[in-house]
């Protein structure tokens, strides 16, 4: 049996429909259910976040995943298949008219994505105090605690809205097939025919 953890909603949705087309037969979460098991795969509902955490513990074999998530985590797992769903970036948001001023001894940024953003202050050399906050981070920058943000920007309109502007991209993000490394030199052939399968319908 392969244990895959898929991220609830749209992602998750998707990804089934490919496994449909791959393997001809119907996977469906029944209501509310958190676990589905069809065909020897065993499918978990689980949490964007705590995919990588699943798979990392070996709880799972298999996980679908957002790059900027895995990047987020830095855990050691095989990247095997971009899935080419759920496809977006990570950038800088601003408001309106103003851009980054790198000249700035210290730049404040407001962001989910800590490790994604000091990363890039780190490869520009510069200093930088991030903020780490859990939603609605669009306020940030309009009420002065930070001089800017960075996010998940799929259309830029959650920005727009919110009077920003959408600034550089740091990374584009999709979502990926990943795998546990213990898993995948123990169950490697099933795992590579289930990757081949699915890149045929891609």
């Amino acid at each position: 049996m392969l244990t895959i953890a898929l991220p609830k909603g749209r992602i998750a949705k998707e990804t089934l429909d490919k496994f449909q087309k791959a393997f001809n037969e119907e996977f469906i979460f029944e209501d509310r259910k958190l676990i589905l098991e069809k065909q020897n795969f065993r499918f978990l509902n689980v949490r964007n976040q705590d995919v990588p955490t699943y798979v990392m513990h070996g709880a799972a074999d298999l996980g679908v995943v957002g790059l900027d998530v895995l990047e987020e985590k830095e855990y050691d797992l095989i990247k095997l298949l971009d899935l080419q769903l759920g496809k977006c970036k990570v950038a800088f948001g601003l408001r309106k008219g103003e851009e980054l001023d790198f000249s700035k001894s210290e730049i404040t940024v407001a962001t989910k994505h800590e490790k994604i953003a000091k990363k890039y202050f780190e490869q520009k050399a510069m200093a930088v105090e991030i903020i780490k906050l859990y939603g609605s981070i669009e306020l940030a920058p309009l009420v002065g605690l930070s001089d800017c943000i960075v996010d998940i920007v799929e259309t830029g309109t959650t920005m727009k809205q919110n009077g920003l502007e959408v600034g550089p991209t740091i990374m584009e993000s999709s979502a990926h097939l990943i795998a546990n490394k213990n898993s995948f030199y123990a169950k490697k052939d099933r795992i590579l025919d289930l990757k081949n399968r699915i890149q045929e319908v891609i």
